[in-house]
């Protein structure tokens, strides 16, 4: 029962707008003390008050609910308005006036938006006061209202509060899980990708050697998931996409090699680039790789199968930009916004694999670079330019 009443207290408090509540009935009514208060069957507790009679309650004070009269405003759901106790033929004689010394005093009942009772509105004085008045008596039904409606959203408020905090919660575990399964899939994967590689190299079979190129082929997909998966991981717990930066002046090698890589896992795609020699910059290389890997293979996945896909390096006005661009259907604005979310993946190509991590990775690649990804749809051509400012030119 104890933490139920606490409950109660805290409720009341909770809401912001009950000292200014508290004090707007003060100044109207002219009583000397006013509160909120939580009324049970056995208990009788204070939730807020204001006391300029030094009366000497305070939140989570309780009084003896049978020398109250808001025991018969819980008991008959009905308000109790006194203007003068001495000249009043029912409280003249009461027991509460005496205990507590009022002569003018009001208790309203307090309901939850539900309908079960929660407490009084009340106020009282030693002084009488007309508090009888229709205008009087409908304002603090009003306030009582007001305060039900508040108790109400602020329940409301705190239960969303709550399953947000769970939802944060269930993510940040599900995503430590992810980093640990990713962490340890990486020893037996290249045992495997080991494995195959020794069986490419013994089998005499020529049947066989198709086999051991599949295997060979799943095990660097799945790595490349694992990959995926921990810089996801990384990014969204806070440590974001690690970079080695360091001066590099073979950016050109780097990015041929990806494109080479591609042309042998899709040797029915023309891929087409533009890539100038002596391209230097001050990047991760590895990073920069896997930055095109992943823009290029969106591009193969989403783009029309009978078009080329084009790829363009270049420095421009002391920036360094990379465009992989595809023909196809435009990308609606609303498409364009979702593309860099992680877990997105568009339909464009039913059945396509991946996780839906790879355009949020590069976007976190380019990021920790400095730079950033533009993403432009029109004409039958979408393309993707990453750009890096402040890029210092090679010199010859």
């Amino acid at each position: 029962m104890a933490v139920d009443l606490r409950k109660s207290v805290d409720e009341i408090q909770a809401i912001g707008a009950v000292p200014k509540i508290l004090e707007t009935v003060a100044a109207m009514t002219g009583l000397g003390f006013v509160c909120i208060a939580h009324v049970t069957d056995d208990a009788w507790i204070t939730c807020a008050v204001l006391d300029k009679l030094e009366f000497g309650l305070k939140p989570g004070d309780e009084l003896d609910v049978t020398t109250t009269l808001c025991e018969e405003v819980r008991d008959t759901g009905s308000s109790v308005i006194i203007d003068h106790v001495a000249e009043s033929t029912q409280y003249a004689g009461h027991h509460t006036p005496r205990i507590y010394g009022f002569q003018s005093y009001f208790s309203i009942p307090v309901f939850r938006t539900d309908g079960r009772y929660f407490g009084t509105l009340c106020g009282l004085d030693p002084k009488p006061i007309k508090l009888s008045d229709p205008v009087t008596v409908s304002t603090l039904h009003l306030f009582a209202e007001l305060i039900s409606k508040q108790l109400d959203a602020e329940n409301r408020q705190q239960a969303a509060r709550s399953d947000l905090s769970s939802e944060r919660e269930t993510a940040e575990l599900r995503e430590q899980f992810i980093a640990v399964l990713g962490h340890d899939l990486r020893t037996p994967l290249g045992s495997i990708a080991l494995g195959a590689d020794l069986l490419a190299l013994k089998v005499a079979d020529p049947a066989l050697l198709p086999v051991v190129e599949r295997i060979r082929r799943s095990a660097r997909r799945m790595a490349s998931l694992v990959d995926d998966v921990m810089d996801f991981t990384r990014g969204r717990m806070g440590s974001g996409i690690r970079l080695k930066l360091r001066r590099h002046d073979s950016v050109h090698l780097t990015l041929e090699q990806v494109i080479d890589e591609m042309r042998g896992l899709h040797p029915e795609r023309v891929i087409a680039a533009s890539i100038p020699d002596l391209l230097c910059l001050d990047c991760d290389p590895e990073r920069l790789a896997q930055l095109l890997s992943n823009l290029l293979a969106n591009a193969l996945v989403h783009g029309d199968a009978g078009a080329p896909v084009h790829i363009d390096a270049r420095h421009e006005d002391g920036k360094f930009v990379l465009s992989v661009s595809n023909e196809g259907q435009d990308l609606p604005p609303e498409v364009i916004a979702q593309l860099f979310k992680p877990y997105w993946r568009a339909t464009s190509r039913p059945g396509s694999e991946g996780l839906g991590l790879g355009l949020y990775i590069v976007d976190q690649i380019a990021r920790a670079h400095g730079g950033k990804i533009d993403v432009t749809s029109s004409a039958g051509r979408t393309a993707f330019t990453f750009t890096l400012d402040n890029v210092r030119p090679v010199s010859t």
